[in-house]
């Protein structure tokens, strides 16, 4: 019988997680099974806190629980529980507009954000509403999920979300030619959309600049982190291994752990604290200080502690385990190319002109 998922901890207690600890059981036996993980996903939404609502930390520690089970997992997850949590916002903030199209509410959704110089989506708005038309890159799963928040060029040009159906016949999924050794079951291509209906979320620009994108861009980064844990786990669990069969781990594997322990302990705090800021409303509150630059720093310290354990597990394990070990193997590939989301000196780039501006904490 295989054993329970181990919470991934920032603040709470582990019985804090019980109400929720169904679907992390599930997660392990879900392993490359898209539409299980997507079934998963959606029953995550109905019940998972979403953040900026009193239990940030907890949100987070479920998805870190998630990664650091299944990299890929987390990558199917946590895109469905963003997208539910865009719509309660858009609805907090416009009471007298319903973004969620009809009978959507129970179904699987994705958020596609990304742009590129090749790629153009525009909303455009006529006497039946408002039409999606273009190709959006960097949709991932676009061919298995039912709904998606997606983002657009207006009539104003600004850019605004909007919700909709993946199941219009105005959609048209591209088959991508992904070759990528990592997240191999959730491939990203792009969709051209030809007079997609579409409902507002929020008005022009209201995406970008709502707190929750913030939020949202560190819920991402504990999934980063969630996935370095599951290393560490492998590699503390092969040390011990190791030991129980008469070979010791010697001083250059003792100082690899001790540092995968400080790197990963310290990042942890370090969403700990700022979970707790969001839920007491003082990240972002100071005028001088964003919540977006706070996103930036917690998402370039993840990233740096991530590829500091890519590259720490990876040197001491050696290459047996990722020529043989399949499991080790994808969570490498996967968390490797996960955390290129974070895209190095240019987010850091974009943190210093915040910083040169004031927008800095020191």
């Amino acid at each position: 019988m295989q054993a329970p998922p181990i919470p991934v901890l920032l603040s709470s207690t582990p019985s804090a997680l019980t109400p929720w600890l169904s679907i992390l059981d599930s997660v392990a036996d879900a392993t490359g099974d898209v539409p299980a993980l997507l079934a998963l996903a959606v029953e995550a939404g109905r019940t998972w806190p979403r953040p900026g609502e009193g239990r940030t930390a907890v949100l987070w520690e479920l998805l870190a629980s998630v990664a650091a089970t299944d990299v890929a997992a987390a990558r199917v997850l946590e895109p469905h529980l963003d997208a539910v949590a865009i719509l309660a916002q858009a609805a907090q903030a416009s009471p007298a507009v319903d973004p969620v199209p009809g009978g959507a509410a129970e179904a699987a959704w994705g958020v596609f954000a990304a742009e590129a110089p090749n790629a153009r989506l525009e909303a455009r708005s006529g006497s039946a509403g408002i039409v999606l038309s273009g190709t959006k890159p960097w949709c991932s799963l676009a061919g298995r999920l039912d709904c998606a928040v997606i983002t657009a060029r207006t009539d104003d040009g600004g850019r605004a979300a909007f919700a909709v159906s993946l199941r219009h016949p105005g959609v048209a999924t591209e088959e991508p030619g992904w070759i990528a050794r990592g997240l191999r079951e959730i491939p990203s291509g792009s969709v051209r959309f030809d007079q997609v209906p579409a409902i507002p979320v929020g008005g022009t620009d209201w995406y970008h600049s709502r707190p929750g994108f913030a939020w949202g861009g560190m819920g991402v980064a504990a999934c980063w982190l969630g996935g370095a844990v599951g290393l560490a786990r492998d590699f503390r669990g092969g040390l011990l291994t190791s030991a129980d069969t008469g070979r010791e781990p010697d001083q250059a594997a003792l100082a690899a752990l001790g540092e995968v322990d400080r790197t990963i302990a310290a990042a942890l705090q370090y969403l700990a604290r700022t979970a707790a800021r969001i839920d007491d409303g003082t990240l972002g509150a100071d005028s001088g200080q964003s919540a977006w630059s706070e996103a930036q720093r917690v998402r370039g310290t993840v990233a740096t502690a991530v590829e500091r354990v890519l590259c720490l597990v990876g040197a001491n394990r050696g290459p047996g385990p990722l020529a043989f070990d399949e499991p080790y193997a994808k969570k490498m590939a996967d968390l490797a190319l996960y955390v290129r989301q974070h895209h190095g000196a240019r987010d850091d780039a974009q943190l210093g002109r915040l910083a040169l501006k004031g927008d800095c904490p020191w």
